[in-house]
């Protein structure tokens, strides 16, 4: 038996070279950033340069990175502000959003008597870009457009610069979750019109339980969480500083190997469907992961042809063979009621069949692939 990890989208492997630096920052600089002896002062360079080097890959400028836990919390920081702070009084968004939005999305409408409104989704789930920007057109009021850049589960890849060319054009605020991207896709912050994003180190082979929030210059955005001067005031509490220089030394790493990397990756995704569809008459493809283009070259969401009985124990049988995937997001994968994601974009018929989501990264073979296709082959037929 092998093992196979084929769960990256939920959580990637830490490279070596980011386990051995934070380790490095762990034994020797101990000190807490906000102190003014020199422990203290060695560990805030540390911040500071890590923070230099995120703002030089995003082309943005230091004042612009706000480190977080992750991007649950740059997510909650963004949307939470911008309705208590910057008076934002509507917020569209999409129901195939990570749930760090939808159930924020959701308090704000409860508590501040927020109005939401979902843009409508194509076939594919791809976002309706023109039902947006009718839906910008129709109010005068304050608005808040939240949508993600690379969908978590089926793989979509949003059109980020015309939805912010929108928002400019309607005068609203753009946020997009980028935890899927950043670090996978090349990005200019600085060029691209969006206001606030939410970043996730352990996307792209950092640790888990830091990242970070680019939020624009004068936004106006004030703190979610209070205490201390930390971040610039935006962000209390003692920064993490390993956690931090992983973070950034992740972040590196992946876009200095990313012209070898996605390529090869690409390849990976690539071979793996056109196995599933040698091998599984009927197979289908969640969304638009399919599409190469128009899809992250990080993940395939598969809707295999099999029956209801052997649905129930295929992610069982997969693990039992060492093979590591997801239904749906990590994040739910234990809930009732299956994927919303695939709820929103899947007629009925299909919803009910099983869908597994397969994301690869730069530690993955062929081989593994192969390996699947043949327990998948002797899981269905037995």
């Amino acid at each position: 038996m092998k093992n196979v990890y084929l769960d990256s989208a939920a959580t990637t492997q830490m490279r070596a070279e980011v386990i051995s630096k934070m380790t490095e920052v762990m034994e020797t600089s101990f000190g807490n950033p906000s102190s003014t002896h020199a422990f203290g002062r060695s560990a805030k360079s540390m911040i500071e340069n890590a923070r230099k080097t995120v703002a030089s890959y995003l082309n943005v400028s230091a004042a612009e990175i706000v480190f977080t836990s992750g991007g649950t919390e740059a997510d909650n920081l963004a949307l939470n502000s911008a309705v208590r702070d910057l008076g934002v009084q509507r917020i569209i968004t999409s129901k195939i959003e990570h749930h760090a939005v939808l159930y924020t999305v959701n308090q704000l409408q409860e508590c501040f008597d927020v109005e939401v409104e979902y843009v409508n989704l194509k076939e594919c789930g791809s976002i309706d870009l023109d039902h947006l920007a009718k839906l910008l057109q129709a109010s005068d009021k304050k608005t808040l457009v939240s949508l993600m850049h690379v969908n978590n589960e089926v793989g979509n890849i949003l059109d980020i610069e015309q939805v912010g060319r929108l928002c400019k054009q309607f005068d609203a605020l753009f946020h997009s979750d980028t935890v899927q991207s950043i670090g996978h896709f090349e990005m200019d912050l600085q060029e691209l019109p969006v206001d606030f994003t939410a970043v996730s180190a352990h996307k792209f082979h950092g640790p888990k339980g830091v990242g970070f929030a680019f939020v624009r210059k004068n936004s106006g955005l004030r703190p979610l969480i209070f205490g201390g001067e930390q971040e610039r005031g935006y962000r209390a509490g003692t920064e993490s500083v390993h956690n931090i220089v992983g973070l950034a030394e992740a972040l590196k790493i992946s876009y200095d190997n990313l012209a070898e990397e996605k390529p090869y990756i690409t390849e990976i995704k690539s071979y793996f469907i056109k196995r599933l569809e040698e091998e599984f008459p009927g197979v289908k493809f969640n969304g638009g992961c399919a599409d190469l283009p128009k899809s992250t070259y990080t993940l395939v969401n598969v809707c295999l042809p099999i029956s209801a009985e052997k649905a129930s124990m295929l992610l069982f049988q997969l693990d039992l063979k060492g093979i590591a995937c997801s239904k749906g997001s990590a994040c739910q994968s234990g809930a009732e009621g299956g994927s919303h994601v695939l709820n929103a974009i899947l007629n009925e018929e299909d919803f009910k069949k099983p869908s597994i989501r397969f994301s690869f990264s730069k530690f993955n073979t062929k081989e593994e692939m192969d390996y699947v296709i043949d327990v998948l082959k002797k899981v269905i037929n037995d």
